[in-house]
């Protein structure tokens, strides 16, 4: 295993060619609903359990199930009243296992992306055909569901391969929330295609905040804010990303839903300067408009190394 995967290449922020989003504007914003489903007693994988706690673990599967029974529903209305669209990151067995939500999303003009087939199927120790096997699944369910082409991938349960990204960009993938390296999207070194690491976030994703820190939903509330605030005001300089990333199992808790509200309420309030968008969209406009000049300017600093993801050498 080498020290650096070779994933991307070093780019200081600073100094980059300058990003300006459609309509002129400094921010694009767009919200990650993650919509899953836990087996009750998946298959067990070598490298990791499917549930934390020895099975049958009713206390977890059911805390899930409850963000498809009760959470996604509250955050669709709370999305609805601030003009909102979803990118979806969907476990695609969900499109067999609560039709009921991907009809509602797909209604709302919202984007679906692959987020694996189950939470609980791990790529660990998957061979080349078991991962194509799982990406042909999610373009083929999801366009059945919804008559979408998927473009995005975040890798289920964030479990990989050395040849995940080489692969969802043979797929014509346009983007991965796998990388999380930078507050602008950058291109992925792979072999075919042209993959962009799009920021998603761990920072204010609320299973860390809510489920690994315990945050008070003011808390959070405050955090987002405060996230906004800061890439907003890069965002004179050069167009950031702001995405964040939901469960509607922790969010849509009743006792913190209005603390997030507020914070959508807050960000929603600076039209003039925020493209509240999709995932998709970003990366198409990205591919188009920004990819070239940023390979450029990579190369013109010095900043570019050969061969692509794990194998090969860097030079």
């Amino acid at each position: 295993m080498k020290p650096d995967p070779n994933l991307y290449d070093y780019w200081p922020y600073r100094d980059r060619p300058k990003i300006v989003w459609p309509g002129e504007k400094k921010l694009a914003f767009w919200i990650a609903p993650n919509i899953e489903f836990y087996e009750f007693d998946p298959p067990k994988n070598p490298k990791r359990p499917g549930w934390p706690r020895p099975a049958p673990d009713v206390v977890g599967y059911s805390q899930r199930d409850y963000g498809n029974r009760v959470g996604h529903w509250r955050l669709m209305e709370v999305m609805d009243r601030h003009g909102l669209r979803g990118s979806v990151s969907l476990n695609v067995a969900m499109c067999d296992h609560c039709p009921e939500i991907i009809e509602a999303c797909a209604a709302r003009g919202w984007e679906f992306f692959s987020h694996g087939i189950y939470n609980t199927r791990y790529s660990y120790e998957m061979d080349e055909a078991q991962e194509r096997a799982v990406l042909e699944d999610s373009i083929r369910t999801v366009e059945a569901a919804t008559g979408q082409r998927i473009r995005g991938y975040l890798a289920p349960a964030l479990t990989h391969t050395p040849r995940t990204l080489d692969l969802i960009a043979e797929y014509d993938f346009w983007y991965t929330c796998d990388l999380f390296q930078d507050d602008q999207p950058q291109p992925v070194k792979t072999k075919t295609g042209k993959l962009v690491s799009m920021p998603y976030s761990l920072e204010v994703n609320d299973v860390i905040t809510y489920g690994a820190l315990a945050m008070d939903p003011w808390r959070y509330a405050d955090i987002l804010k405060r996230q906004f605030d800061q890439l907003l005001e890069e965002g004179e300089t050069s167009g950031t990303v702001m995405c964040i990333p939901l469960h509607a199992y922790l969010v849509s808790q009743p006792h913190r839903l209005r603390a997030f509200e507020e914070a959508l309420a807050y960000i929603t309030g600076h039209t003039d300067d925020v493209w509240f968008t999709t995932a998709q969209e970003i990366a198409g406009f990205y591919r188009e408009q920004c990819w070239d000049p940023t390979l450029a300017d990579i190369a013109a600093k010095g900043c570019a190394t050969v061969s692509t993801g794990f194998e090969g050498e860097t030079a």
